[in-house]
C-alpha cells in the first residue's frame, strides 16, 4: 500500500518516517519528497507498506497526530496523474502579449489609427 503523508516537519528525514510507520508492520520504503534545485523537503512523503492492512492501521492511527512538531496528514495515496509532454507541462507558447507588441496580447498598444 502506498502511503501519503503531508505536513511534514521541514527537518524530517526518511529514515525517522521509516521508524514511525514500522510500529504498524513491515515499511518496503519512505521517502521524503524535496525541491529539485534546493534540496529541501517539500513538507510531504510516500511510505510503501507491504500489508495493505498494515497499511490501513498506520493510516488510522496516524492521521491527525503530532509528529516532529506537526500535525500530520496521512491517507492512501492517489495514483499519480500523467502529465502532458512537451517541455513546459500544458502551458503554451507563442505571442506573449504585452506593452508595444502588434499581436493583440492586451496591455498598451503604442499603435495610433
Amino acid at each position: 500500500m502506498n502511503i501519503y503523508v503531508s505536513n511534514l516537519s521541514w527537518g524530517t528525514q526518511s529514515d525517522s518516517l521509516n521508524d514511525l510507520f514500522s510500529q504498524y508492520g513491515e515499511v518496503s520504503s519512505a521517502n521524503i519528497i524535496t525541491d529539485r534545485e534546493t534540496g529541501r523537503s517539500r513538507g510531504f512523503g510516500f511510505v510503501e507498506m507491504a500489508d495493505d492492512s498494515e497499511g490501513q492501521a498506520a493510516i488510522d492511527a496516524l492521521n491527525g497526530t503530532d509528529f516532529e512538531g506537526k500535525t500530520i496528514n496521512v491517507s492512501v495515496a492517489r495514483p499519480r496523474e500523467e502529465r502532458p509532454q512537451g517541455g513546459r507541462g500544458g502551458y503554451g507558447g507563442g505571442n506573449r502579449g504585452g506593452y508595444g507588441n502588434n499581436n493583440g496580447g492586451g496591455g498598451y498598444n503604442r499603435r495610433r489609427f
